[in-house]
């Protein structure tokens, strides 16, 4: 399973109803795997239904644009799965003029 979730940490708190794209790598191009919306509490659940995944490289994209205005308008985030058992959270750090993100749990 991957999930996400925002937290804008210029304001300390949640970033709420940010529009996010879920891909992977097939040889030639990306194929969709899922989209969403961040929730209230600046989670998406959704984007791979619960249980494994393919092993494979995926990107995540955010668009922050709609949500913040600053320097950062899209924050593409590419990650390996190598197994694709495990729980796979990516969660975006955001402000303004920066973002970070790692590996959580």
């Amino acid at each position: 399973m991957i999930t996400t979730h925002v937290l804008d940490t210029a304001l300390g708190k949640p970033g709420r109803d940010i529009a996010i794209d879920l891909e992977r790598a097939d040889g030639t191009g990306w194929t969709p795997i899922g989209s969403g919306r961040t929730d209230d509490d600046g989670r998406l659940r959704t984007l791979t239904p619960a249980g494994p995944v393919a092993p494979g490289t995926y990107r995540i994209r955010f668009h922050t644009g709609a949500y913040v205005s600053g320097f950062f308008p899209v924050v593409e985030i590419q990650f390996t799965v190598d197994d694709g058992a495990q729980h796979y959270h990516v969660p975006l750090l955001l402000s303004p003029y920066s973002y970070s993100t790692y590996r959580g749990s």
